[in-house]
């Protein structure tokens, strides 16, 4: 199969989930800002299809969402979430690729591209609050950003590992 049709395919797949995901925690939108279920197949997306379409599949999926569900809402949310979501899947396809193949770099560049993801959204919400459009500082950042999030945090941590070396053992990465 051609290796772009492939990377297509798979973007649309990881797309689809990130749709999808949101309906487990949906009933309970505490859990679901936990978990993060939109975060596993954007980052996944960047691990296996490359920066670009990690990036595509990040930016696209809160806004779809959004304009279809509702949820999360637009503004400042969903917005957000595309800077964040997009960062996701960019930074861990390019230092995915950039890094050594090795097991543990799966984990250094799964947390880098966390912290980075994390750091565009913390811009944004700043940005917005110099905008006069939302409240947010260190303290809002540190809360909803990192503590609240930590549930998925972890999750993140054990669940994309196993499944980037699935991937890679059935030779279906680059």
């Amino acid at each position: 199969m051609n290796k772009g049709l492939k990377k297509l395919i798979f973007a649309a797949m990881f797309l689809a989930l990130a749709y999808v995901l949101p309906f487990l925690t949906g009933q309970i939108p505490e859990i679901g800002n936990m978990l993060c279920p939109m975060h596993l197949p954007v980052l996944l997306c960047g691990f296996i299809c490359g920066p670009v379409y990690g990036l595509a599949v990040g930016v696209i999926a809160p806004l779809l969402r959004s304009l279809t569900l509702s949820m999360p809402p637009l503004f400042p949310t969903a917005v957000a979430m595309c800077f964040e979501l997009g960062a996701y899947g960019l930074f861990a396809g390019i230092f995915y690729r950039v890094f050594p193949k090795k097991t543990g770099y799966i984990y250094v560049t799964l947390i880098i591209a966390m912290i980075l993801g994390r750091l565009v959204w913390g811009a944004f919400m700043y940005a917005l609050m110099f905008a006069g459009k939302a409240e947010f500082g260190l303290a809002a950042f540190w809360t909803r950003g990192v503590v609240n999030a930590l549930p998925g945090i972890a999750l993140q941590i054990v669940v994309i590992p196993p499944i980037v070396m699935a991937f890679k053992k059935a030779k279906l990465i680059d």
